[in-house]
């Protein structure tokens, strides 16, 4: 690797644990964890192959860092605490999810997902392997790789927090109850009963908006109504969020008109919680990254002003 424009520039690798990893942490030992894997009738075989190609990988990877020069490995439970340097280019090796939840804590930094196991894992957002480091980290550096730009959305509470999505945001209680809330949207506002709504961005309309909308066509075909048109979803960098209440029950204390609709700067998603304790709001499938949404509370949901910037 020769020298060149953009060498000063640090790489910051996002890790990830593998699912043997993490067992093993779980139960102390590799044999505790192989017990109890075939206790379950789980294949540890296919356990065993996927952590020895993540840490072949990962040497591969770190191999092409050293050459590179300046670069440091962090974990991604230790994500929320990490200081970026504004300069920092950003490598995550692991799968769509590694990607998804590194980019939630960038500002401008430009991203590149490498996927680890291309014969286990599809990677929408994993287009290079590790092998290709060696020349895309000099293009990266000196600005002369195309960026998708990934529109995120964001939740502000009344207390001055908030929370970041790539994918979705899920409002609702943490167990299988039901949630109470006043929902406030374009000039209409009502009190609702639900298990919960998902706010989407367009990169996560190909996830869970998908299958909620998938069903809720699919049972209104399946009573009679006419078959609508086939979901289509939305441009990744589209500056609109879509949300989507789940199972909404009327009643006479709470109402169902408001289910479904489009977020966008100038008309945001108003929320304000009845629910007196387990009310949570929590992005991208990842329940312990959440913030308390208990009765009182209120939530203003729109797109961030940040964009992710991933390299393609």
């Amino acid at each position: 690797m020769t020298v060149g424009e953009g060498r000063d520039r640090r790489v910051i690798l996002v890790t990830r644990q593998t699912r043997l990893q993490e067992l093993v942490a779980r139960h102390n030992t590799l044999a505790q964890a192989r017990f109890y894997l075939e206790h379950l009738q789980a294949d540890f075989g296919d356990y065993l192959r996927e952590d020895e190609a993540y840490s072949r990988s990962l040497r591969v990877t770190v191999e092409a860092l050293e050459q590179w020069g300046r670069y440091q490995v962090v974990d991604r439970s230790l994500l929320a605490n990490f200081v970026f340097d504004a300069k920092d280019v950003v490598v995550a090796l692991g799968q769509d999810g590694l990607v998804a939840n590194t980019m939630k804590y960038l500002d401008g930094h430009s991203l590149v997902g490498v996927n680890p196991e291309a014969t286990r894992w599809d990677g929408i957002l994993l287009p290079f392997r590790p092998e290709d480091l060696p020349t895309l980290l000099p293009e990266v550096a000196a600005g002369r790789r195309e960026l998708r730009s990934v529109t995120m959305a964001e939740a502000r509470m009344s207390d001055g927090q908030r929370l970041l999505a790539v994918n979705d945001l899920f409002i609702g209680p943490r167990s299988h109850t039901s949630a109470l809330y006043e929902i406030g949207h374009a000039g209409r506002s009502e009190l609702q009963s639900s298990s919960g709504l998902i706010v989407s961005t367009g990169m996560g309309s190909t996830a869970w908006l998908k299958s909620i909308v998938t069903g809720s066509l699919a049972i209104s075909h399946a009573v009679g109504a006419e078959a609508a048109p086939a979901y289509r979803p939305a441009p990744w960098d589209t500056p609109a969020l879509t949300f989507a209440v789940r199972e909404p029950f009327p009643s006479r204390a709470s109402q169902a008109t408001i289910v479904f609709g489009h977020v966008d700067a100038a008309q945001p998603l108003r929320l304000r919680s009845r629910m007196p304790e387990n009310g949570v709001i929590f992005s991208d499938g990842m329940e312990n990254d959440f913030l308390r949404f208990t009765a009182g509370m209120e939530a203003v949901i729109a797109p961030a002003q940040r964009q992710g910037r991933l390299v393609v």
